[in-house]
């Protein structure tokens, strides 16, 4: 084992440097990725999830918004080693980022709420906030991301 090993088992900034360089490297790769990320399926099935509730606002049936919006407010995360990549690629964008997945989080549960009370208006009014920030955020993010990470637009 290494002297720095021994001495420190690595500091925390050593540490730091090291997942840096990693996301950095893996930043680098080619953008040919043989399958597709996570967060692509993540994306798929909050779409599945929208939609969904879209079906169920117009058959006013809040049970289904109230069970869907949790999932969409709480949804999936990427694997650490992905997450690393993506926040390497937003740099300083990161905030942003966090704040509009921030937003999606708050819009759901306000319509899980006013689903749970069975308020038509109050659903519709935070279903549209939800997709408000999920379209801020693909606006700003996606067209950038698809290229940094498959080179061209992904089909669905």
């Amino acid at each position: 084992m290494s002297h720095v090993l021994q001495s420190r088992l690595l500091s925390p900034a050593a540490l730091a440097l090291l997942l840096a360089i990693f996301a950095g490297g893996l930043a680098a790769q080619p953008v040919e990725i043989a399958k597709p990320m996570a967060l692509r399926s993540i994306m798929k099935e909050l779409d599945r999830d929208m939609q969904a509730v879209t079906g169920a606002i117009s058959r006013e049936e809040w049970s289904v918004v109230a069970r869907l919006a949790p999932k969409i407010a709480r949804h999936a995360e990427p694997p650490l080693t992905e997450k690393m990549r993506i926040l390497g690629w937003l740099g300083s964008d990161a905030g942003q980022f966090r704040s509009l997945d921030g937003q999606v989080n708050e819009a759901a549960m306000a319509m899980e709420e006013a689903a749970g009370r069975e308020d038509g208006e109050g659903v519709i009014m935070a279903f549209s906030r939800t997709q408000q920030s999920c379209l801020a955020g693909h606006q700003h993010f996606r067209h950038s991301f698809v290229k940094q990470f498959y080179g061209t637009r992904l089909r669905r």
